[in-house]
């Protein structure tokens, strides 16, 4: 494979880490916007739900448009349009008009990266493939070391909505430069499209499979348990008595611990297996959650956001390897789009359930709980995983 590739990870790690951390700096924003404007909890943290859904279905038609047009296209018009709705978002005067704009257009804008990159870069490796993804996924990991400290920096100078006006701006200058450097993988562009690539199966018959409903459940349900308990920590943490700049850097610790998780993670399902690597981190994630019930000093959250931050950050890239080695590179962005929607659903329950119980409970408990179980659950649908059959590239 070209060198080039390792320009696409390079690519793919700073978009991620860009646009998704720009999406989920909306914990960063919960409660400054709350305290601004009078908005409910549940209310701000439903745009965050709608990102989700958003996300979802936008990866997969994203990825669809990937596998037609190529990711270049795709990721250049995400970057517009993430710019765009931040700056929009920032200038909303009431609920609804936020909810609208930051829940769908910045949804839709950070879709276009995720899906779309992985399936592009499982395409430029055929050796360290699960690191190759690890490392771009690793974006999100260096998201809350960057972007969310950035947000809170200029929270704290100006007010939220110069700040969420600002990031608005950096993503333009970052994002629209790095997305001109993203090609097709070079089996796919010597063959002028997907079509000589993979053997695998078309479409409707890799959507009707075992091996797809296995895997996008199993994403469903890892994603479901994970999302609140992220998306709330730092609530939790402040609710504990913990400064607000205070837990701001224990979001940072997850994300430095996620960044190691992909990268550990990467490695070891090149070595040992797929499959293996994720079933016992899924197992581990929920183990993870519950301990969160029994935390409340500033030194025993940094640990567990260390442990929590390395296992789910660790799994999170591994969904995509199991989709190429099961599809093959030809449908690659539609099917990973479609796990991908599966997924985004699963997030999508996270910040709006606790907004809700707190807002019922005044407490989060029963969100740590309940995540729990939810992540036990995704362990139970990763043991049907069926056997990898390989696949042999086509000549172009």
């Amino acid at each position: 494979m070209s060198s080039y590739r390792w320009v696409i990870v390079g690519a793919g790690a700073l978009m991620t880490c860009v646009a998704l951390g720009a999406m989920f700096s909306l914990a960063i924003f919960l409660e400054p916007v709350a305290t601004d404007t009078h908005w409910s909890r549940a209310g701000i943290s439903s745009a965050m739900t709608l990102n989700f859904l958003v996300m979802g279905f936008g990866g997969f038609a994203w990825g669809a448009m990937t596998d037609r047009f190529g990711p270049r296209i795709v990721v250049l018009s995400g970057a517009v349009l993430l710019g765009l709705a931040l700056v929009l978002a920032s200038r909303a005067e009431t609920l609804t008009t936020f909810q609208l704009i930051y829940g769908i257009l910045v949804g839709a804008a950070a879709s276009a990266f995720f899906a779309p990159m992985i399936a592009t870069t499982t395409g430029w490796f055929e050796t360290n493939r699960s690191l190759a993804v690890s490392l771009v996924s690793a974006g999100m990991g260096v998201a809350p070391m960057t972007i969310s400290p950035f947000a809170r920096w200029l929270i704290s100078a100006y007010d939220w909505r110069t700040a969420m006006f600002v990031i608005g701006v950096v993503a333009w200058v970052l994002l629209i430069p790095a997305a001109s450097l993203v090609r097709r993988p070079p089996a796919v562009a010597a063959s002028g499209g997907p079509q000589a690539v993979s053997t695998g199966m078309s479409v409707k018959d890799a959507l009707r499979s075992q091996q797809f409903w296995v895997l996008g459940l199993t994403f469903f349900a890892c994603c479901a348990a994970h999302a609140g308990p992220i998306f709330h920590m730092i609530s939790y943490a402040t609710l504990c008595g913990i400064a607000p700049m205070a837990a701001v850097s224990i979001y940072s610790v997850e994300g430095l611990a996620g960044l190691f998780g992909r990268v550990l993670f990467g490695v070891l399902a090149d070595r040992v297996g797929v499959k293996r690597v994720l079933l016992t981190g899924l197992t581990l994630q929920a183990v993870a959650i519950a301990a969160y019930l029994f935390v409340s000093r500033l030194g025993e959250f940094y640990l567990l956001a260390a442990v929590f931050g390395t296992i789910y950050g660790g799994v999170m890239p591994l969904y995509a390897v199991l989709a190429r080695e099961y599809f093959g590179q030809q449908i690659i962005g539609t099917v990973f789009g479609a796990a991908t929607l599966l997924s985004s659903i699963g997030m999508a329950f996270g910040p709006v359930a606790g907004g809700l119980i707190f807002d019922t409970y005044a407490s989060y408990m029963w969100l740590y709980i309940g995540s729990a179980l939810v992540g036990l659950g995704a362990v139970g649908i990763g043991l049907a995983f069926p056997p990898i059959v390989r696949r042999q590239l086509q000549p172009a």
